[in-house]
């Protein structure tokens, strides 16, 4: 079992930056790849950033990639992620999830993930 709390959500403006992260309860953190999904009103959670088991390889949707950084650290049992040059259609409720088989394909896929956290709101004002 895995309870993950995201935290650092807020209100900020275009083009500034904002860091959300997510901690992870137990032992066993690091046997999961971890995943940074999104989900605005009346729209599907959509993927963001991905993270391997050891944080060497990051997977990233192309409408963030370059502007965001996904990073974990797994002494701390925490993923992060640093998001810059914010624009409106940023604007979302934020969740982390963790995936044990944490391959290419399976980390886009939100019913890949086995534990989910309670999300954290990211409002981007123009």
């Amino acid at each position: 079992q895995v309870q993950l709390v995201e935290s650092g959500g807020g209100v900020v403006q275009a083009g500034g930056s904002l860091r959300v992260s997510c901690a992870a309860s137990g032992r066993t953190f690091s046997s999961y790849a971890m995943g940074w999904f999104r989900q605005a009103p009346g729209k599907e959670r959509e993927f963001v950033a991905a993270i391997s088991r050891s944080g060497g390889t990051t997977y990233y949707a192309d409408s963030v990639k370059g502007r965001f950084t996904i990073s974990r650290d797994n002494a701390k049992n925490t993923v992060y992620l640093q998001m810059n040059s914010l624009k409106p259609e940023d604007t979302a409720v934020y969740y982390c999830g963790a995936d044990r088989i944490g391959t290419y394909g399976s980390v886009r896929l939100v019913d890949s993930y086995d534990y989910w956290g309670q999300g954290t709101q990211v409002t981007v004002s123009s």
